[in-house]
């Protein structure tokens, strides 16, 4: 096994997840009430330290997403043997239809990331479902986007997770949904067997296939469960180790329920189930902060909560009793 592929496994390991906790200053600041607490990047990196730093959160999370800025407090992952990684792409351009940025100077980043202590990484393309969208011209570029960010990403010695997201927004259909992701998929696979990228030292980091929000029918956990693992079925390569789910604005609870039914209907295929949520995992937490140092040991509580329900639920072992055990 080489040095990416065993990155790649350990993340999401014995039931571990990963923790997305790559949001922008801009993206923080707009989750709490009060912006003001975390409109420094002082304030911003204590409140990273402060999540970070829950007791035996390297049980159940295998691996974190920093942004750039938070590279700087890798030592707290370190002391909780939970791997650090980081965010690379740029942002998106775009209106209706959007294309990731950052490939420009990338490979240079790519080395200064590996150097602070990185050790995988993640690109974020966005796929919009509408009445004209998503055009094949937009996947075909966030596809290729997307294939040559993971293969800088090998070549600098780090695991790249490829995250291709079709947005919840919109009142399409779960069939449509199931639709654009398998077409997507395809794509991203395709354009990354033509870079040659390691497939087994990679992760695959899709959307579940959901209804979008706005649709007046919205499916049950099983309709959810059977759609998403028959499309990744069929696009996703055994060589990859892993899919890890964002969960993409889902209400934390039921993001869980989800996984949870996706991994037990996925037993037996060659793909470890997994998490790689952000607002699913540190949204409670954060509400129960709000800036306040007295808080801090119960949203650490809750944080912790919320990892180990999800990592049961990716080994299809949660329960409604687990989920009041706090």
């Amino acid at each position: 096994m080489s040095g990416l592929s065993q990155v790649a496994s350990g993340l999401v390991s014995d039931g571990k997840g990963i923790f997305a906790a790559d949001a922008s200053p801009k993206t923080l600041e707009d989750r709490v009430e009060d912006s003001s607490i975390l409109d420094t990047l002082e304030e911003r990196l204590k409140y990273r330290r402060m999540t970070l730093a829950t007791p035996e959160l390297g049980k159940y999370i295998g691996g974190v997403i920093l942004n750039e800025e938070a590279l700087s407090i890798v030592d707290v992952l370190n002391s909780q043997e939970i791997i650090p990684g980081v965010k690379v792409d740029q942002g998106t351009q775009g209106e209706v239809e959007k294309i990731t940025l950052g490939l420009e100077g990338l490979a240079e980043r790519l080395r200064g990331y590996s150097n602070r202590g990185a050790k995988f990484t993640k690109w974020r393309a966005v796929i919009t479902i509408s009445a004209t969208a998503p055009t094949s011209a937009n996947i075909d570029s966030n596809a290729k986007s997307l294939a040559k960010y993971a293969k800088l990403s090998q070549q600098a010695g780090l695991v790249p997770i490829v995250e291709p997201e079709v947005l919840m927004r919109g009142d399409h259909s779960i069939d449509r949904c199931a639709d654009v992701t398998r077409l997507v998929g395809k794509k991203t696979f395709q354009a990354l067997l033509e870079q040659e990228v390691d497939l087994a030292g990679m992760l695959y980091k899709p959307n579940m296939v959901l209804a979008g929000q706005n649709c007046p029918i919205q499916p049950t956990l099983t309709e959810v469960a059977h759609q998403t693992v028959g499309v990744m079925r069929e696009i996703v390569p055994s060589q990859v180790p892993g899919i890890v789910f964002l969960s993409g604005g889902q209400d934390a609870i039921l993001a869980t329920r989800r996984l949870n039914e996706i991994a037990k209907l996925g037993t037996g295929t060659p793909w470890r189930w997994s998490f790689s949520f952000e607002r699913a995992l540190e949204g409670p937490a954060m509400q129960i902060w709000a800036g306040k140092d007295e808080n801090v040991s119960s949203a650490q509580h809750i944080l912790l909560h919320r990892a180990k329900c999800n990592s049961l639920a990716s080994l299809g072992k949660y329960t409604e009793g687990v989920e009041h055990e706090i």
